[in-house]
């Protein structure tokens, strides 16, 4: 039998909060804090402008993605388009990539939600309700 809303609750090892990155003018960024309140989800708001993701959260994100380096970037960010980043991709290691993206929060696709189980990149609320709200 398939547990009610009520009863699902979230995955997270150690009970940590989930990290979330997010930008104060981004769109996405707020309907993904307003989804995580409505669901109940404690996190812990990060400004990527400010503090972007550690090289290691990067790191594992890409492996989430599928080692699909291009995955983690903004591509309609200013700072993208500015740094043509859509050329200069191809020529970069995947640590090199990862090296660029830390030290520029800007160019990462947001919102970027560390969970512990997994790394989230960008808001797609049937994605993030079967990772964080789970029937165990």
């Amino acid at each position: 039998m398939k547990p009610t809303r009520t009863e699902a609750h979230i995955c997270s090892p150690s009970a940590l909060k989930p990290k979330i990155y997010t930008l104060k003018t981004c769109d996405s960024c707020r309907k993904a804090t307003i989804w995580l309140r409505t669901n109940g989800i404690p996190y812990e708001e990060i400004a990527i402008r400010n503090e972007p993701p550690r090289l290691q959260d990067l790191a594992g994100a890409l492996k989430d993605l599928g080692d699909d380096v291009r995955k983690l970037f903004n591509t309609s960010g200013q700072d993208y388009r500015t740094l043509h980043i859509k050329e200069t991709l191809p020529t970069l290691s995947k640590q090199q990539a990862l090296e660029l993206l830390a030290t520029n929060g800007n160019l990462i696709k947001r919102p970027f939600l560390i969970t512990g189980k997994q790394t989230l990149v960008g808001f797609n609320p049937s994605v993030w309700q079967k990772i964080l709200l789970t029937d165990h």
